[in-house]
């Protein structure tokens, strides 16, 4: 059976969302298969907003020795309406070995533009932001996978809490973990490499607060706001933590995994809620929210100090919390 080589990529290629690691990749990955057949192929980057029909004919255009060649428009959505439409022209007729990669957001603006060249027959990937807990888990689990590691379950919400939801910093953690750990990931080995981080973040707060753990909130809060952790992500912390505990409470005891979907978070946060909610009677839950909602308005310009406001609700919600 005759192998003919890599399959050669289409010649129109568009990339829809706005998670720009994921619209990297997405380019990158087209630069890769162009590569497999023009090794000296060349990448063009344009931004539509500083990019003219002209110009855009010119890098399209094929040279004397047709060399392979990848030209990216990027934030199509910016495009005017003459630009827009010589897209459209230039994608119905690329020339051998050119690849068109138009990233457009995915939003309202510009739409027609997007809609039309999947019409036409584009390849299309999606870049969505990722903004469920289990698509960043998901996320997680394949940037292991991809640098050849394995990582336990109770640990990929670990390292979502101690890293954070942007992606690159999640991918950079990941790739570290894997490298430093010799590709085995577990809780511990989370909690041991991230551990400055993670007990200075406003996760690390309010799990004390939810402790009551009065003494060890307070000092974490300090070295948060001492390293510059904003107030309103503190904050916001808080907020979810005493949601959370509202959530679960009001849901009763049940199976964690099937409470899930309801409740619309992951079985290991609704098992942990579920031993911290305990220690909370409905009452101070009640007016944890409250607090929470103060504390909101506080550090987003109803307090002239932040930093006090926090400190200030941290007591008063480890008082609530022990009566």
């Amino acid at each position: 059976m005759r192998d003919d080589g890599p399959v050669p990529p289409p010649p129109v290629r568009l990339v829809l969302g706005e998670e720009e690691l994921l619209v990297e990749r997405a380019v990158q990955d087209v630069v890769v298969q162009v590569r497999e057949h023009e090794p000296d192929a060349e990448l063009r980057r344009y931004r539509a907003s500083e990019l003219t029909p002209v110009d855009l004919a010119d890098a399209l255009s094929p040279s004397l020795f047709a060399e392979g060649r990848v030209v990216v428009v990027g934030s199509a959505q910016e495009a005017g309406k003459d630009l827009a439409a010589a897209i459209l022209d230039q994608a119905a007729d690329t020339a051998d070995g050119i690849v068109l990669v138009v990233a457009h957001s995915g939003g309202a603006r510009n739409k027609a533009l997007a809609d039309t060249l999947k019409a036409r027959g584009a390849a299309v990937t999606r870049c969505d932001r990722l903004t469920r807990f289990e698509e960043r888990a998901d996320f997680v689990r394949a940037e292991v996978r991809r640098a050849g590691g394995k990582i336990a379950p109770d640990a990929v919400g670990v390292l979502i809490e101690a890293v954070g939801s942007e992606l690159r910093e999640l991918a950079a953690a990941t790739s570290q973990l894997v490298a430093d750990t010799g590709g085995v990931i577990d809780e511990k080995a989370v909690r041991r490499y991230h551990r400055g981080r993670a007990e200075t973040t406003g996760f690390a707060v309010a799990d004390k607060v939810v402790a009551g753990d009065r003494a060890g909130a307070l000092e974490s809060l300090r070295w948060a706001q001492l390293l510059g952790v904003p107030a309103v992500l503190v904050a916001d912390a808080l907020a979810d933590a005493i949601r959370t505990l509202a959530k679960v409470g009001s849901a009763g005891r049940g199976d964690p995994n099937r409470l899930a979907g309801p409740l619309g978070m992951p079985p290991w946060k609704v098992r942990k809620a579920q031993g911290q909610v305990r220690s909370w009677r409905p009452e101070a839950v009640a007016a944890a929210v409250a607090l929470t909602a103060q504390l909101n308005a506080d550090v987003k310009g109803a307090s002239p100090d932040p930093d006090y406001a926090l400190e200030r609700a941290v007591l008063l919600l480890c008082a609530a919390r022990g009566r």
